[in-house]
């Protein structure tokens, strides 16, 4: 669906906090994180002071700040756009959750994709599991990657958008071609898991994360996997844990 420059994934880089990528958001000469000084930058002419504002609402919560930072979303510069996703992340306003989805359908740069991606998990909506499952399935592997953090963040909406979000995490973990891409699937599964009860649901996902930990040909995965079963604490998944790693298959 998409051919940027993120389709080769450094999994150190992707699985780090997206801000702090950002770098330093002024210079030591500036009056730092001064939201009286920033609010007026963000409809400043030059962009290059629209985002370093935006960037500056990456570390400050200031509701005053939605409104602009929305807007900023379509902004000719993608360093502006991206900066903007990142602080509606930090700043979640269920008036950004619909210019955020239209962006993410739209946005041709993957690292702005991405940060769309982020913000729309801090929102804590349901209107975000669609367009999320979207991502997960026919974005870049970077984007994929955080849409499956963004999937474990339904634990916080509702009971019914976490069960929504389980089948595509299992269908990525299975199929999807980046391995850091499947860990961070048994990762979101893990976290989903432990607020479910134990219904088909549930084990629905403990058996899908065994045979990955069984099965996966990458060990990072199969690592990353066991660790979620442990987390969860199922009599069931420890076991055969045990039994694998007492018969020396897991290798």
């Amino acid at each position: 669906m998409y051919d940027d420059d993120l389709t080769t994934l450094n999994p150190d880089a992707e699985f780090a906090d997206p801000l702090d990528a950002l770098g330093p958001v002024e210079d030591s000469d500036t009056p730092q994180f001064d939201p009286e000084v920033m609010l007026p930058l963000l409809t400043a002419a030059d962009p290059q002071q629209r985002m370093l504002a935006a960037r500056a609402f990456c570390e400050l919560e200031e509701p005053r700040a939605v409104a602009d930072l929305i807007a900023l979303l379509a902004d000719r510069c993608p360093l502006v756009r991206v900066s903007a996703a990142y602080a509606l992340g930090r700043n979640p306003a269920t008036e950004a959750v619909e210019p955020l989805i239209a962006q993410l359908s739209q946005d041709w740069n993957g690292y702005v994709r991405k940060g769309l991606v982020w913000a729309l998990g801090n929102v804590h909506d349901p209107r975000t599991l669609g367009p999320l499952i979207t991502a997960l399935k026919t974005d870049i592997s970077a984007v994929r990657l955080w849409a499956a953090s963004a999937l474990a963040q339904m634990a916080q909406v509702n009971y019914e958008a976490v069960i929504a979000a389980i089948p595509p995490l299992i269908e990525a973990m299975r199929r999807d071609a980046v391995p850091a891409v499947r860990s961070n699937c048994a990762w979101a599964i893990g976290q989903l898991c432990r607020e479910l009860p134990s219904n088909v649901v549930y084990h629905t996902a403990v058996d899908a994360l065994i045979e990955t930990f069984a099965e996966d040909k990458d060990l990072g995965v199969r690592e990353d996997t066991r660790t979620a079963i442990l987390k969860i604490g199922d009599t069931r998944g420890l076991q055969v844990i045990e039994e694998i790693e007492r018969d020396g298959f897991f290798l």
